[in-house]
C-alpha cells in the first residue's frame, strides 16, 4: 500500500508507512451494515497476508519503487495508446462501472478500454489513483452482465486496497531478468502466493456485484475457451471435473508459480461463497453458512483437501 505525496520540488515522494497508518483507521463501504467494515467478503488468508506484508521488507521495498516508477510513466502510456472510457465515450462501460463501484462503495474507478485480443482485465495504479484496464476482447465476448461480475471483481481490487501490490507484481515479474534474481525472488514469491488468495476475495466481489453465481461462473469459465462456437456447448460440471483429476498429478506443483488460483479451484470458491449467509443476503435470500465457514471449505480447496 503507498501514498504518493508531491515534494517541495514537485516530484513524488512515496510515504508507506504514513498510508498504513491511515487505512489502518479508515472505513470503505458498509455493505447496508452501519456497524460494518464493508470487507466482510474478502477472503481471510486474503486479509492476513496483506497485514504481513507490512511487515516484511522485501516486500515493502518493492513497492516503494515500483509504485514511484508506475506514477512517472504507466498513466501517460495508457492516455496515447488506449480509449478512456467515460460518460461520453462507450457510457454502458462507464455505467457498470459506476454500479459496480456503488454496491462496493467505492469511487467510480477510471476504465481503460485496450486493444487486445485476450480475454482479461486487470487493475494497477495507486490506492490513491487506481485505473482498470479491460481487453476489448472481453467486451466482444462478454454479455453486460458477464462485464460486471469483471468489472466489480476488479472494483474488489481496488476496495481491498490490493492495487499497489498488482502493480509491484506486474512490474517485477516483467522486469526480473534485469534484477539480481535473488534480489527479487523474496518479494515476488510472496506476492504470487499473496494474489492467489486476492483473487478470490474478488471473484466474490464480482458476484456481490453480478448478483448471479451462474453468470460469475459463466465469466470465468468463458476465459478458458474464448470461442464463440463453444459456449453453447460448453458444460461447467465436466470441467470442474478436471479438479479432480488436476489433484492427484504433478501439474498441481506448477500453480504455486502462479499468480491466479486454476479457474475449476475459483468457480468451486465461488460455489462455496453462493452458500454465504452473506452473499444471499445481499441477494435477499435467508440463511446460509458463516463466513468462517466459507473460508474454511476455500482453504481445503485452495491445499487439496477437498
Amino acid at each position: 500500500m503507498a501514498d504518493l505525496r508531491s515534494s517541495a520540488s514537485g516530484a513524488g515522494n512515496l510515504d508507506f508507512q504514513a498510508f498504513i497508518a491511515r487505512k489502518k483507521g479508515e472505513r470503505v463501504g458498509s455493505m447496508g451494515d452501519a456497524s460494518s467494515t464493508g470487507h466482510e467478503y474478502a477472503y481471510v488468508s486474503d486479509r492476513t497476508t496483506r497485514a504481513a506484508f507490512e511487515r516484511m521488507k522485501p516486500v515493502e521495498l518493492a513497492v516503494n519503487s515500483t509504485v514511484r516508477m508506475f506514477k512517472n510513466v504507466w498513466r501517460g502510456q495508457l492516455l496515447g495508446t488506449a480509449v478512456k472510457v467515460g460518460d461520453r465515450q462507450f457510457p454502458r462501460i462507464q455505467t457498470i462501472a459506476r454500479e459496480c463501484a456503488e454496491t462496493l462503495h467505492i469511487a467510480t474507478p477510471q476504465v481503460y478500454i485496450v486493444s487486445s485480443p485476450s480475454l482479461n482485465a486487470a487493475t494497477y495504479g495507486t490506492n490513491e489513483e487506481s485505473f482498470i484496464m479491460v481487453h476489448s476482447a472481453l467486451v466482444d465476448h462478454y454479455t453486460d452482465d458477464e462485464l460486471r461480475m469483471v468489472i466489480g471483481h476488479e472494483c474488489g481490487h481496488i476496495h481491498n486496497s490490493h492495487v499497489v501490490y498488482l502493480t509491484t507484481l506486474h512490474y517485477l515479474t516483467r522486469m526480473a531478468g534485469v534484477f539480481v534474481r535473488w534480489a527479487v525472488e523474496p518479494a515476488l514469491m510472496a506476492l504470487r502466493a499473496w494474489s492467489r488468495r486476492a483473487e478470490i476475495t474478488c471473484d466474490r466481489a464480482g458476484m456481490l456485484c453480478s448478483k448471479d453465481e451462474d453468470v460469475a461462473a459463466r465469466s470465468l469459465t468463458k476465459l478458458v475457451l474464448g470461442s464463440h462456437k463453444l459456449y453453447d456447448e460448453f458444460n461447467v460440471e465436466a470441467f470442474l471435473e478436471q479438479y479432480q483429476e488436476q489433484k492427484d498429478s504433478m501439474g498441481r506443483y506448477m500453480e504455486a508459480m502462479a499468480s491466479h488460483p486454476y479457474l475449476p479451484k475459483r468457480v468451486l470458491a465461488m460455489r462455496a461463497f453462493a452458500e454465504s449467509e452473506l452473499y444471499r443476503t445481499a441477494v435477499g435470500r435467508t440463511g446460509g453458512l458463516k463466513m468462517k465457514e466459507v473460508d474454511d471449505k476455500v482453504l481445503a480447496l485452495l491445499k487439496g483437501d477437498a
